[in-house]
């Protein structure tokens, strides 16, 4: 899916599409506005991927410093704190999903 197909899934489904892998499950978890499901699913990516969308909900949550130790540990510069969450969702979710 793209990362507007996920989108748009995500705003009018209950649940995620068959088919997806786990990063753009987590992803659709994420932009559903279902944190705890998308933090706990994102631990379990063993990739920078994983690190990237973990350090997205912790910038969503509002712990900055949390934040940035996941993109270190993606090896993605953070943002600053304050910029538009929404322009990152889709950043991300265009760079990692099919």
């Amino acid at each position: 899916m793209t990362a507007d197909e996920i989108a748009s899934s995500a705003a009018q489904d209950a649940t995620y599409p068959t088919g997806l892998t786990d990063t753009e499950k987590v992803l659709w978890l994420a932009k559903a506005g279902r944190w705890d499901e998308a933090h706990d699913l994102c631990q379990e990516l063993p990739n920078p991927a994983g690190s990237w969308i973990h350090a997205w909900l912790h910038r969503q949550e509002g712990d900055y410093g949390n934040a940035c130790y996941w993109y270190a540990r993606a090896n993605k510069p953070a943002p600053a704190s304050g910029a538009p969450l929404e322009d990152e969702w889709f950043q991300i979710a265009r760079e990692l999903a099919r």
